[in-house]
């Protein structure tokens, strides 16, 4: 099992008040890892969504350098960006609309998932263009969300023929989503690995050769060979979106478990120390109330910043000055822009303390508290923690060969 880095807080001079710290070093390692738990296969690494809130560009270019195959993201818009930044490696673009810019994304050389109608309107744009789309066809195994459903299945496979012998289309792959690796004892994951087989032999009963058969996610990347998850379920690639982030999709199972490291540390600094008396409320709806005299101290970072209104109670570790870092918990609703902690005891907004200005980490590796317990104390999944952080947090990148950059 690899070690986890320990953490030093960002104190350098002109450090952005909040900051998403993301190790791309940690990147390196997961998919290194990664693709080292999948041997021969194709990786797919997801970075939809700006990368689940990490910066899809610098993510993106990590995870190549690491032995990434491919980057995988839900719409066309973010494959241009990644285009745009001068990324050139292969790349899935699977979610679209009536309004998608077809035509951008076959000349920008980005890969599309079709399932049905967008099948039809990819290939007139192929013919549009003067250029040949290259497809992965997206079947609903039993999740009910994207994908064509196996009884539609032969009439779509009919038309990928059609158009690949008229140079319009080539299909490189087939695929489908889990509903419930995450919760690998579940039954559910074989029944729609069997269902995947009975759609892979109507893709070759069409005739179609396809190059690429990818089904697991991330808990079933993680998870095969286990309990209802067997081997075949990884097929000749994988698309993997939560592990590249040095997170555990398992609940049971904590990124250690599966030799990942946490790539984001959401860092900001404590704004205001002050004595208050017992009986003191705390925030809006004054739910909180101190029990004795005791200083409460700021952290200025809020729901406009990512931060869950309904996580009162969640964790965060303070370094102060001179003194050992401590975990305490938020007290009292979030705010848009700020969060109170109870410091415990009065006294210690004394500067000899350290407390204001010290750095105060919400989440992130080491003896930090977990993205994990953040979502427990939201009620939420560790997925939606990292990826709601706001454009308001700047993202500081921290690589092995440069020093931080701030994005």
């Amino acid at each position: 099992m690899s070690a986890t880095p320990s953490f030093t807080p960002v104190l350098a001079p002109g450090a952005p008040e909040r900051m998403a710290v993301i190790d791309l070093n940690a990147v390196r390692h997961n998919v290194r890892h990664l693709k080292t738990e999948i041997g021969e296969r194709t990786l797919i690494a997801v970075v939809k969504a700006d990368a689940y809130g990490h910066g899809a560009i610098e993510v993106g270019r990590a995870a190549l350098e690491a032995g990434a195959d491919m980057l995988g993201v839900a719409h066309i818009r973010e494959g241009l960006s990644l285009r745009r930044a001068g990324i050139d490696a292969p790349l899935l673009a699977w979610m679209h609309t009536l309004n998608s810019d077809f035509s951008r994304a076959l000349t920008g050389n980005i890969e599309l998932g079709v399932s049905g109608w967008d099948l039809d309107a990819v290939a007139e744009t192929a013919q549009k263009v003067g250029t040949r789309a290259v497809v992965h066809i997206k079947v609903d195994t039993g999740l009910g969300r994207n994908g064509c459903t196996l009884a539609d299945l032969p009439a779509l496979l009919h038309r990928a023929r059609e158009y690949e012998e008229q140079n319009l289309v080539t299909v490189r792959g087939v695929f489908t989503h889990l509903a419930v690796a995450d919760e690998p004892a579940r039954t559910e994951t074989l029944t729609q690995l069997e269902a995947f087989n009975a759609a892979v032999n109507h893709v070759r009963q069409a005739g179609l050769n396809p190059e690429l058969f990818h089904i697991a996610n991330t808990p079933g990347t993680l998870m095969h060979g286990q309990e209802a998850i067997p081997e075949e379920l990884l097929g000749n690639a994988v698309r993997v979106g939560l592990g590249v982030y040095g997170l555990s999709p398992i609940s049971s199972h904590d990124p250690e478990d599966f030799e990942l490291q946490p790539v984001m540390t959401f860092q900001t600094f404590i704004n205001s120390v002050k004595e208050v008396p017992a009986g003191q409320g705390v925030s809006y709806g004054l739910n909180y109330r101190t029990e004795t005299p005791t200083t409460l101290a700021l952290v200025p970072v809020g729901y406009a910043d990512g931060v869950p209104r309904v996580a009162s109670n969640a964790p965060v570790r303070i370094y102060p000055a001179g003194a050992q870092a401590q975990t305490y918990q938020v007290v009292g609703r979030i705010a848009m822009d700020q969060m109170v902690i109870d410091l415990g005891k009065p006294g210690l907004s004394d500067p000899e303390f350290g407390y204001l200005g010290a750095p105060v980490v919400l989440f992130g590796n080491g003896e930090n508290p977990s993205v994990t317990e953040w979502a427990e104390a939201a009620g939420t999944i560790n997925y939606e923690i990292v990826t709601r952080i706001s454009s308001r947090v700047d993202r500081v990148f921290i690589d092995e060969s440069t020093s931080t950059s701030e994005s």
